[in-house]
């Protein structure tokens, strides 16, 4: 693997939040490249070419009082979008996506007389697991910190009668666009009919805000199941794309993360960091 893959970016970046938590946010740049066997500026390309921000301003996305702002500042209004309609297309990031849910039948019978595509790729958050039918992706889930056999699990009980095809060719065009190059990204949503309400309501959310539990309850019309949403959240089958990450607790918390927190904050801050980079971009033209 070489220095430019994405994958080989985020397990510095992974290794440097751990030495982040460790040290605290007053870690300089030459003390936490010298922690990670590299020089200040190779460690500071790393993170260019990962984000477009110096490590001293993505330690400063990765506090909780960013997450804070967020919520004060740039939060969503769900309640709002949710009356435009939340069903159709939406915008992710730099990406189109597109998506369309099974039906509460279908979902009822475990996916028995579903074929399941699956492959192994490189993403910006390390090797990711992608699953998808026909008709779009419809799981992604990542697999340095529990390993690939758990992570395989992890998706495969989510549609146990389901028969599984290794076939990464058919679904890497889906997968390049999902990660950055463009076009656009078919999701294919398989769950209960409450849990693809959550995740159509997660899908509202633009990179770089944030939401809360209670506002996606408010938004799906069950202001009063918080603990219901923050289960749907949790259950979310596809990873980033659908993005369970931006949902925080009313008091700018993390919460928790299938897949670690440490990947949640590292996405939080990739896409502030990218949000960024993109408005300064704009500045200039």
């Amino acid at each position: 693997m070489t220095d430019q893959s994405p994958s080989y970016h985020y397990s510095v970046i992974g290794r440097a939040l751990r030495e982040i938590d460790a040290a605290g946010p007053g870690l300089s740049l030459e003390d936490l490249a010298a922690r990670m066997g590299m020089s200040a500026a190779h460690f500071q390309r790393t993170f260019s070419q990962w984000v477009g921000v110096s490590p001293k301003r993505y330690q400063q996305y990765l506090s909780i009082g960013h997450a804070r702002r967020l919520l004060a500042e740039k939060h969503t209004l769900l309640s709002a979008t949710h009356e435009l309609g939340l069903s159709g297309t939406g915008r992710l990031h730099d990406l189109f996506l597109t998506w369309e849910a099974m039906s509460p039948g279908d979902y009822a019978r475990g996916g028995a007389g579903l074929t399941i595509f699956w492959g192994w790729f490189e993403s910006p958050f390390g090797p990711a697991l992608v699953m998808g039918t026909d008709k779009g992706i419809c799981g992604i889930g990542f697999a340095d910190e529990i390993g690939a056999e758990a992570a395989m699990e992890d998706l495969v009980s989510r549609w146990p009668k389901a028969t599984y095809v290794e076939d990464p060719m058919m679904l890497r065009p889906w997968v390049l666009s999902a990660f950055g190059s463009g076009g656009t990204t078919p999701l294919f949503l398989i769950g209960a009919p409450f849990q693809i309400k959550v995740w159509e309501a997660l899908l509202a959310v633009p990179s770089g805000q944030v939401t809360t539990y209670s506002e996606i309850a408010g938004a799906v019309g069950h202001p009063a199941a918080q603990r219901a949403v923050g289960t749907a959240v949790g259950r979310n089958p596809i990873s980033f794309l659908i993005p369970c990450h931006r949902a925080l607790r009313r008091d700018g918390g993390l919460g928790g993360y299938h897949w670690g927190l440490p990947r949640k904050r590292a996405m939080l801050a990739w896409e502030a960091a990218r949000a960024e980079a993109e408005a300064a971009d704009r500045t200039k033209a």
